[in-house]
């Protein structure tokens, strides 16, 4: 893993020299993410896992654009892999489409609003040979729904941020399971695909 992070940093450093040569530096949008985190033996899991716990979802996101994103900023707010088209689309001054997943997230990258998301969707359902999960997650609490079984969990990440407490079944989280269900549906249909074009005289 340290080789790894040993090499990425190079290989971006000389991207970031070649941008400086050619005096694209301040009008070139940087972003270096990653499409999933690792376990390192929590939770009794290594390396990737279809389990939704914050170690897999968790990864960096560092935006670099000089005189635009201000330097040093750091922000605790939901993000998504999925805003990124939109935003980068937004930061080259095109248009949006509407039926584009993810929302433009610009005016939090520059520091001119805090934040824009209030939740974020999770899903794993890929592969046929693994369980199909639907995860919502707002600022405090954490909802995974494990398809066509009983069974789920809600980790309450302000309390439990390692989330070892699976409050899923206790008596005194049902409400706000029923609660956190609820947003999921709504969040779920918020991102249905593009609306479907009406046919004439139909």
């Amino acid at each position: 893993m340290y080789g790894m992070v040993t090499m990425m940093d190079t290989y971006i450093g000389k991207i970031l020299d070649q941008l400086e040569a050619l005096g694209l530096v301040d009008d070139t949008l940087v972003i270096v993410t990653s499409n999933h985190g690792d376990f390192l033996g929590q939770h009794g899991l290594n390396a990737k896992a279809i389990h939704h716990y914050e170690d897999l979802l968790k990864i960096p996101l560092i935006v670099s654009m000089p005189g635009t994103v201000p330097a040093g900023l750091h922000s605790v707010s939901l993000q998504s892999t999925v805003d990124l088209a939109p935003t980068m689309l937004s930061f080259a001054g095109i248009d949006v489409p509407r039926r584009m997943t993810g929302l433009d997230v610009k005016s939090e990258w520059t520091g001119d609003v805090e934040a824009i998301r209030d939740h974020v969707l999770i899903e794993n359902r890929h592969n046929p040979t693994t369980m199909k999960m639907k995860t919502f997650i707002n600022e405090r609490y954490k909802l995974t729904v494990h398809f066509n079984r009983p069974s789920g969990e809600i980790y309450d990440l302000q309390d439990d941020p390692g989330e070892y407490r699976n409050l899923w079944d206790l008596a005194q989280c049902q409400e706000r399971k029923k609660e956190l269900l609820l947003k999921l549906v709504y969040a779920d249909m918020a991102i249905e695909p593009m609306p479907m074009p009406r046919i004439a005289g139909a």
